[in-house]
């Protein structure tokens, strides 16, 4: 592997990327105003899997980004305090770090701003405020310290900032690569995938266009556009409530009729409760496929167990129970892909060609069905 320094300007601000080279991925860019340091990753590899940092300190950051799980959980909807239940699929940490926005609305712009919202979410971990996170850290016998040796503060002045920094720099750790397929696909190692996965690859770059959304550059293979798509999924929990509302209202569907949706299924509006964009409608953020094997079940509801389900759905073009449901805001290249069964099994070859070496042994056999743990979502 090779070791990458260099200094770069991106967007607004100063980026110092500082990372050793893994296979398949860019250099990792790390923000100026909170460099790498191996005391603050180990501080937020604590605060991760901190279970006081939840109103019933039950749950942590690790509770639904488990490490044994290729930091995911493994269930349609991640249940937080009280077994309460959100409405989306706990997506994984790992790679995060490349990622532009965060979640699946892309609601946050970096690790730094997403690190502290599950902390503070009801459905999740509970906190009544920034102030009750603060209060953990500052009666915990050693935390004080810690963060004045990390930040060269007083413990007096630990701030929110300071926490998002430390979770920040420690799920910029989580990064893998070096997958099989990105021995065969930029080192030319032959051997490294089967020929079902290698016709899968010219699958996902032709016939069924993955590549289009899961996007690979010339040196290196992200697998995602991070942009948002409404590809039909959950799309029919909220079609009727905004056809409803449109006809109430004698016109096309406007910001502020849509603004009154709201309720269990006001998630399901994806994007658009972030841009307040017609067009976003039920958009949801591309994922990584890198993985992805190991991080059933799919979609950002979890309703799609498997990856041959997943590859029938866009098969099918969308179609639920045979039927392909009115969605004038859907995705033009949701469409009926006509693949053949041997195409059809290549393509979940090839995708499970993505796993990296560390998760090879990550077992997916317990994951929790959609429609036994969680009905209302199917």
């Amino acid at each position: 592997m090779r070791f990458f320094v260099c200094l770069a300007i991106i967007c607004c601000g100063l980026v110092w990327a500082e990372t050793e080279a893994v296979l398949g991925l860019p250099p990792l860019e790390i923000p100026l105003l909170n460099p790498q340091s191996s005391e603050k990753v180990a501080l937020g590899k604590r605060l991760f899997h901190d279970k006081r940092f939840s109103a019933n300190s039950k749950v942590s950051c690790a509770t639904c980004h488990d490490s044994a799980k290729a930091f995911t959980d493994h269930a349609p909807v991640s249940e937080g305090i009280g077994q309460l239940k959100g409405a989306r699929n706990a997506p994984s940490v790992i790679n995060a770090a490349f990622a532009k926005t965060q979640f699946w609305d892309g609601r946050a712009a970096d690790l730094e701003a997403q690190s502290i919202q599950p902390m503070l979410n009801p459905l999740e971990m509970g906190m009544n405020d920034e102030q009750a996170v603060l209060a953990v850290i500052l009666k915990d016998s050693s935390y004080p310290q810690q963060f004045a040796e990390v930040f060269d503060i007083e413990p007096a002045n630990i701030d929110i900032e300071h926490v998002a920094k430390a979770l920040a720099s420690y799920e910029r750790t989580l990064i893998s690569g070096n997958s099989p397929f990105d021995r065969y696909y930029f080192e030319n190692d032959q051997q490294a995938i089967s020929q079902s996965a290698k016709r899968g690859l010219s699958v996902f770059f032709n016939s069924a266009a993955c590549a289009s959304c899961h996007t690979l550059d010339s040196g290196f293979a992200l697998f995602t556009d991070d942009e948002f798509h409404n590809i039909g999924v959950g799309y029919h929990r909220i079609a009727v409530v905004l056809e409803k509302l449109a006809y109430q209202q004698k016109t096309e569907l406007s910001l502020a009729n849509i603004q009154a949706l709201s309720g269990d299924n006001a998630p399901e509006l994806g994007r658009f409760l972030v841009s307040q964009r017609l067009l976003d409608l039920g958009a949801f953020k591309t994922p990584t496929l890198r993985n992805i094997e190991k991080t059933p079940p799919y979609m950002h509801d979890g309703s799609l167990q498997t990856l041959e389900e997943v590859v029938d759905y866009y098969n099918t073009g969308g179609a639920m129970d045979g039927i392909r449901p009115e969605n004038r805001f859907i995705d033009p290249r949701i469409r009926p892909l006509h693949l053949t069964d041997q195409q059809k099994s290549d393509l979940v070859a090839f995708m499970r060609s993505l796993t990296s070496p560390q998760y090879d042994k990550v077992d997916t056999v317990q994951a929790v069905r959609g429609d036994k743990e969680n009905p209302e979502l199917n």
